[in-house]
């Protein structure tokens, strides 16, 4: 796998080669100082995966970016720090495939911040690399409807939960522009994203659709509306209230999708949908397992709407899954339910 560094910042382009190049597989063909710079090297070679600043000078890195997506097929990772978090979620919702938060000490750069990044760029090698056909043929027999049970939907619905990790953002932005303004049942969210930067992600999806979304806030009493997990915290709902802890991270991630599925499986029982949309990992598979035994309905998108098929696949595999639909299908079932 060929990657472009695109970094401002001598140093920190310095310190993301040497570890991308320990990695196996993995090799940086290019390195750039600034957008322009990096736009005339992807005219010379095409990279398998770009990995770009938010912050740049000359031309920056969101303005990168729509080039980049206007031009090419190919998936870029920001490097972003907390003080960028609002244009971080314009990438985003642009179709940048996921960020990493730069380390507050690049020259003290922590074990897991390491693993983090590892695991971002190894989801979208796995997801973007060429297998044999024969492979490709028996992935989609391992992923057909024999591991899909059949299921109504529940008659009468209490609640909605959906867990996301890298390609989230855009997906959840593109489900919450289809929900009405009113809803008949609360919606809850967790999307994998570091602490500080859920604040400006749930302002932006409350401000590009007609239903109201929030930043859960531990206490806060249920209403009808969309609730996004804040970053380094799980959410847990409990007597008709929302509970926000920092238990131990599962998956290597807080907040966890698993923990807000398998106490809303208590809570609402029968009467709750669980959503699984694009992500790296295994994160929602056990929740979902807790909503299916509890009689509710579970969905997962399907493999080619998603940036990265790891954690719907995995709840597929796991034989979890009522319904898997693409992401165009996803937000129009989900208003059928809840107006």
């Amino acid at each position: 796998m060929d990657i472009l560094v695109v970094d401002d910042s001598a140093f920190m382009r310095k310190i993301v080669t040497d570890l991308l190049e320990k990695m196996p597989n993995i090799h940086v063909s290019n390195a750039a100082r600034n957008g322009k710079h990096a736009l005339k090297l992807l005219q010379e070679k095409r990279p398998d995966l770009v990995l770009l600043d938010v912050e740049m000078p000359i031309l920056n890195g969101l303005d990168t970016l729509k080039e980049i997506k206007r031009l090419y097929d190919i998936p870029v990772i920001m490097l972003s720090a907390l003080s960028n978090k609002d244009v971080t979620i314009e990438a985003l919702a642009l179709g940048a495939a996921d960020f990493v938060e730069k380390p507050t000490n690049i020259r003290e750069i922590q074990d897991e911040w390491i693993r983090e990044f590892y695991g971002k760029i190894k989801s979208i090698h796995a997801q973007n690399r060429r297998v044999p056909r024969r492979v490709e043929r028996v992935e989609r027999v391992e992923t057909s409807a024999p591991a899909i049970k059949e299921r109504s939907l529940p008659a009468r619905i209490q609640a909605v939960v959906i867990g996301a990790s890298t390609g989230g953002p855009k997906a959840l932005l593109k489900v919450s522009q289809s929900l009405p303004a009113t809803l008949s049942v609360p919606i809850f969210i967790v999307q994998h994203m570091p602490k500080g930067f859920t604040s400006s992600f749930a302002k932006r999806m409350n401000d590009e659709s007609a239903v109201s979304v929030k930043e859960a806030q531990d206490g806060m009493p249920i209403e009808k509306c969309v609730y996004l997990c804040p970053g380094d915290y799980h959410m847990t709902l409990k007597q008709g209230k929302i509970s926000l802890n920092q238990e131990p991270k599962i998956h290597g991630t807080r907040p966890a999708v698993d923990y807000l599925f398998k106490s809303a499986a208590q809570m609402y029982r029968r009467e709750l949908v669980g959503v699984i949309l694009t992500g790296m990992g295994k994160d929602g598979a056990e929740g979902m397992r807790e909503i299916q035994r509890m009689g509710g309905y579970t969905i997962a998108q399907n493999k080619e709407t998603s940036v990265v098929f790891g954690m719907p696949r995995q709840a597929i595999m796991t034989g979890v899954v009522n319904e898997v639909l693409g992401l165009e299908e996803i937000g129009p079932k989900l208003r059928q339910m809840v107006r």
